[in-house]
């Protein structure tokens, strides 16, 4: 699928939200539920700087999700993420039976950039959230964020 003028719009929301959520000393992360209808159901950043490593905003979105839609409307409901969904996120977001997926920058970019920056990997591996949700509507990265998102992600790891 291409990505559309519309997705862009809601990953910049996203983008937002991950600057919101690096200036309050937080990973800089952000993601937004959009029904098929278009209207914006719920929208997170990350809050995991409290030390509850899965306040990710996907996995709040799934939660949320679970609680609030029906199964047709999860279905055709999409995701959009500054990042793309880490493994914990993506298998949440298969349980839930979520739609589409839009993310700005991909898991393997990240990894590079903080191999490159001498971070040391986390916990849990960067697989593509096809690897986790095999049947997965997937679209990104999308390079005009990259530029972007790698800076909001340098800030977090200044030298």
């Amino acid at each position: 699928m291409t990505v559309t003028e519309t997705d862009r719009a809601h990953l910049r929301r996203c983008v937002d939200l991950a600057r919101e959520a690096l200036d309050d000393g937080d990973e800089p992360f952000g993601s937004v539920l959009v029904s098929a209808d278009g209207t914006v159901l719920f929208e997170d950043r990350n809050r995991v700087k409290d030390g509850d490593e899965t306040r990710h905003p996907e996995f709040e979105i799934a939660r949320w999700a679970a609680n609030h839609l029906g199964t047709a409307e999860r279905a055709a409901a999409t995701v959009y993420t500054s990042g793309e969904h880490c493994p914990m996120c993506a298998a949440a977001h298969g349980w839930v039976g979520l739609g589409r997926v839009v993310y700005a920058v991909s898991s393997s970019q990240l990894t590079t950039w903080l191999a490159e920056w001498g971070v040391p990997p986390g916990p849990v591996a960067a697989l593509p959230i096809t690897a986790v949700v095999p049947g997965a509507i997937v679209d990104g990265p999308v390079p005009e964020f990259e530029p972007e998102v790698k800076a909001l992600h340098r800030r977090r790891f200044p030298d």
